[in-house]
């Protein structure tokens, strides 16, 4: 469980702007904004909450549409 919840606040931090991936040619780096991170994670989560509201919304015009066959 703590797992999964530490995945969660991963994923939000890079999602807000938190953590950046960088990469070059000879590695990869992960950079942590300290100060940003909660700000980052609100982000994160907000951004997430307007995706699935959105998604939800979009759901609900689907049911107006009549898929009866006539013969």
């Amino acid at each position: 469980m703590i797992k999964f919840i530490l995945s969660v606040v991963i994923i939000l931090a890079l999602i807000g702007g938190a953590i950046q991936f960088i990469s070059t040619e000879e590695s990869w780096v992960l950079v942590v904004n300290k100060e940003a991170t909660l700000s980052s994670i609100q982000n994160g989560a907000g951004i997430v909450y307007d995706f699935a509201k959105e998604l939800i919304s979009d759901a609900d015009q689907i049911k107006s549409v009549d898929l009866a066959i006539e013969k």
